[in-house]
């Protein structure tokens, strides 16, 4: 009986239910969009942090130092004399310096034996991030000329730098790219979980000690290197045992070069310490509890947690990521409280229209309970419906993204900003021209000492919105949510009427 009235009153109410309906749909289907490109955005947000912090940390422990008073927040290059003297006066200098990017400290490996026996931590590993810079170019000296002597004697040159002056002008560059020290045994956590090797191998633990290093693809490539090629790293050759790309959408992982761990130490004089520490927690409801631990003990360190570093994802992705979870989310919220308002205003008034029919139930026995069944039980179905239609809607939209691809540019950084050396602050009279390389490729700084974040990726990032178990059975449920809302409500309006005064009402 239940079954048949229903399918009676909502084919014969097909306006109601299709406007109901209909309104139900276009809210679900906005809310499944929403949700969904929040979801594609959220995964844009970790596939980049992973480029650079790698996959599974879920805690960041570093130091920073502010510039000392007697700073004058340029890198300093001691030539100790000139490298080479040619025929015409000029003079080529090249220097290479290794060291940790400026406005970056350094901790000691003490602090990564506390990170480890922090309770909660899974497994931390400490590596030292440095900026390999190459000062070359070519000064050229300036020549007098002494003539008129008093005694009358011929005009003469010399060469070599004036009394009052020095070189007489030249030009200089600067080759930047980033070094990351690795342990190269031990708990995979850390840059290189986020890889996947495309040529050559990664390292072992016989590695420890060697002149030996991995690179980023895209470094690789604009370097045009190779397994097997050298790189000179702090004034010493590295033989290339591998190449590494990002397995994210990142085009890029976090560092140009990777290097094991106590090699990078001895050759940046830096026995035992990193500048930062990854740690991955044993559960994700201790990140919390490992944080404050952290904190009380390590006090000079800056400890961050995912959520922290996500903060740090720049470019239009966090513009997608602010619009979603401000005006996707409202709007999301507007439009599906106006789907439920139409939903229980069209149900009173089916309601009020049909207050004979009511009347007259109620005078041959119908109870209120069984009245107010029968309405919800018609209101539940319609919002159903919408919601069938509002979720196969989403779906559709979530494809149309999909199949759109839109990119989004993202960036990320690990350290703290620094002072430098600018164009044109090189040595007198010279114009320094930053040539970063490849460094932009891989995370370094476009343009040597610049000033910016030292390891920094910036790279166009594809959003995928994916489709989850999760928000169709939220669409289902919001759906059965607005019907019962509207269907109580009228179903509420309709048990109050009276059977005498509702047939007399249409007498």
């Amino acid at each position: 009986m239940f079954l048949t009235y229903l399918r009676r009153e909502l084919t014969n109410r097909k306006k109601q239910t299709v406007i109901i309906a209909v309104g139900m749909a276009l809210a679900i289907a906005l809310v499944v969009i929403v949700s969904s490109i929040a979801g594609g955005v959220k995964a844009a947000q970790a596939s980049v942090l992973q480029s650079v912090y790698g996959v599974g940390t879920d805690i960041t422990v570093t130091k920073t130092e502010e510039p000392s008073a007697s700073s004058t927040g340029r890198p300093s290059f001691d030539f100790g004399g000139r490298d080479s003297a040619s025929g015409d006066g000029s003079t080529d200098l090249s220097q290479s310096r290794l060291a940790v990017p400026r406005g970056s400290g350094t901790l000691t490996s003490a602090d990564v034996e506390t990170v480890t026996s922090t309770s909660g931590v899974r497994a931390a590993t400490g590596v030292l991030t440095l900026e390999n810079s190459t000062f070359s170019g070519q000064v050229q000296q300036q020549q007098s000329d002494d003539s008129g002597s008093s005694d009358g004697s011929d005009t003469s040159t010399q060469q070599g730098p004036p009394a009052g002056g020095g070189f007489g002008g030249g030009s200089f560059s600067v080759d930047s790219f980033t070094v990351t020290g690795i342990p190269v045994s031990g708990d995979a956590v850390g840059p290189l979980t986020s890889t996947e090797r495309t040529e050559g191998r990664t390292f072992t633990a016989k590695d420890a000690g060697k002149d030996v290093v991995v690179l980023d693809s895209s470094y690789a490539k604009s370097e045009s290197k190779a397994v097997g090629d050298t790189v000179e790293i702090g004034g010493e050759d590295f033989e290339v045992i591998g190449i590494v790309a990002s397995t994210g959408s990142s085009s890029t992982t976090g560092s140009n070069t990777y290097v094991p761990l106590d090699t990078a130490q001895r050759l940046a004089d830096l026995d035992g310490e990193v500048t930062s520490i990854y740690v991955s927690a044993g559960s994700s409801s201790d990140v919390s509890t490992i944080e404050s631990a952290l904190q009380d003990q390590l006090t000079d360190a800056t400890v961050s947690t995912e959520a922290d570093l996500a903060s740090s994802v720049s470019g239009s992705l966090s513009t997608a990521s602010s619009l979603v979870s401000n005006l996707g989310t409202w709007l999301s919220i507007v439009v599906l409280a106006a789907a439920f308002l139409i939903a229980i205003l069209f149900t009173i008034s089916g309601v009020t229209r049909r207050t004979r029919e009511f009347g007259t139930l109620k005078a041959i026995g119908w109870s209120n309970g069984r009245i107010t069944r029968q309405v919800a039980g018609e209101s539940l179905v319609q919002g159903l419906i919408g919601g069938v239609i509002g979720a196969v809607a989403g779906l559709i939209g979530i494809l149309v993204v999909n199949v759109i691809s839109p990119t989004i540019s993202a960036s990320a950084s690990s350290t703290a900003n620094r002072g430098g050396m600018g164009g044109g602050g090189g040595m007198p009279g010279g114009a320094a021209t930053a040539a970063a390389g490849g460094g932009a490729a891989g995370g370094a700084p476009a343009g040597g000492f610049g000033g910016g974040a030292s390891t920094a990726s910036t790279t166009e990032v594809v959003l995928h919105a994916p489709v989850t178990v999760e928000v169709i059975l939220l669409a289902i449920g919001l759906s059965v949510l607005g019907g019962l809302i509207a269907g109580a409500l009228g179903g509420w309006r309709a048990s109050r009427l009276r059977p005498a005064e509702a047939l007399r009402s249409v007498a």
